[in-house]
């Protein structure tokens, strides 16, 4: 086989396509879940708490010359981002309808054949 049908066959496999729509997705839903933080979450909860606390901008914080404040801006951030995911996924596997619960198994050959043994040494 030559090396363009072997490419061919391996990059228009269901498997690397599906790859590819989700990697494409994936990062337009990470823009949307960043904006989220950014634009909604940040400036209605994380800003009037930081006001409070008189750390208005936390990329100043610093403690001997060791700025941490850029550090704990991604912690918070990622803490936020998880957060908002985790009730999205959560969501989503609300609206997905429940499998149904398989039928109960019945006897299997083997016992079956054991109990048409019994019957027939009883006779």
């Amino acid at each position: 086989m030559g090396m363009i049908q072997e490419f061919k066959a391996f990059a228009f496999k269901g498997n690397v396509m599906d790859l590819a729509v989700g990697v494409i997705i994936g990062a337009a839903f990470g823009k949307i879940v960043s904006s989220l933080v950014e634009d909604v979450i940040t400036p209605l909860l994380l800003n009037p708490a930081l006001k409070a606390a008189g750390a208005e901008d936390i990329s100043k914080l610093a403690w001997n010359g060791i700025t941490y404040g850029n550090f704990l801006s991604a912690i918070i951030n990622f803490l936020c981002i998880a957060v908002v995911l985790f009730f999205l996924i959560k969501g989503a596997n609300k609206m997905q309808k429940p499998e149904p619960e398989a039928a109960p198994a019945g006897p299997s050959q083997e016992d079956l054949l054991a109990e048409i043994r019994d019957l027939l040494k009883n006779k």
